[in-house]
Order: C-alpha cells, then sequence, then structure tokens
C-alpha cells in the first residue's frame, strides 16, 4: 500500500472544515467524516465505535492525533471488522471529504426586482424622511403638526 497516498488522505480530511489552513493532526469530528466518507462505517462499525477507537489511540489529554496514532486507530477498526488493515487504507487513499451542503436555487419573489412591492420597491424603508429636514430634530418636532404627528 502506498502510504504517501494515504498519509495525503489523512491531511485532506484533517484539514477538512479549516479554512485554507493545513492541518496534521486530526480531530474526533474529522476521524468520523474519514471513516465515514470512505464507506467504511458498516457492520460491526458504528459511530459508537469510531469513538471508542479514537479515544483509546489519542494521548490521554489530547485532542487530536497525529498520522501514526491514526494508522493504529485503522489496525483497531480492521481487526475489529475482521479486514485486513490494508483494505482500509486502500478505502481511505481513494475517498475525499464530501460536502453535504445545498445552493440556493433561484426564487423569482426574492431575486426578480422587477416584482418588489410597497416600500421595497422605492429601495427599502428608512429612518430618514425624504420629504423634510433629516435626522433627530426633524423627528422629534411636533410642533405645528395634525392628529397623527404629522408635520403641515
Amino acid at each position: 500500500m502506498d502510504n504517501a497516498a494515504l498519509k495525503e488522505a489523512f491531511v485532506a480530511f484533517a484539514s477538512y472544515g479549516k479554512g485554507q489552513e493545513i492541518k496534521m493532526d486530526m480531530d474526533n469530528k474529522n476521524f468520523s467524516k474519514c471513516i465515514k466518507d470512505s464507506g467504511l462505517m458498516a457492520g460491526v462499525i458504528n459511530s459508537t465505535e469510531v469513538d471508542i477507537t479514537f479515544s483509546k489511540v489519542k494521548d490521554k489529554m489530547a485532542r487530536t492525533i497525529n498520522f501514526a496514532q491514526f494508522c493504529t486507530a485503522l489496525e483497531f477498526l480492521a481487526q475489529r471488522k475482521g479486514v485486513a488493515v490494508t483494505d482500509f487504507h486502500a478505502k481511505i487513499a481513494a475517498a475525499n471529504p464530501k460536502s453535504n451542503a445545498t445552493n440556493a436555487g433561484y426564487n423569482k419573489f426574492h431575486d426578480d426586482k422587477g416584482l418588489y412591492t410597497g416600500v421595497y420597491k422605492n429601495g427599502g424603508p428608512t429612518n430618514i424622511d425624504k420629504m423634510k429636514a433629516g435626522g433627530l430634530a426633524g423627528l422629534c418636532d411636533r410642533s405645528d403638526a395634525d392628529v397623527r404627528g404629522v408635520k403641515k
């Protein structure tokens, strides 16, 4: 098995969701994602088993694992499932992190500005009255106003 391809997959999964930063250690969330996206989570291996295996291989006070600990975790999981560890290595090396995000589709009432009505047709709500002098003084001046408080 090509160890470089496995390490490349490890770095890809460890860095997933961390922005542009390249991570050389993996947390439990990304370890679970790695196992799930590789298609290894089935039968005996479930999310609880993955969490327990992660806790076994990490250092006592650490929150992440390095590549050597990752390989040890794969050995534990392969032994638990009863398959060769090289099969696990091959599946993980072939996998990539998958995103489950959705893309917003076209909505005519939001995207077509020609269909806007009311206040939004004129550019949206504002706290500055365009007919009078703007500012707080203009809003608070109630001299010479009608019953509704609008200046005559």
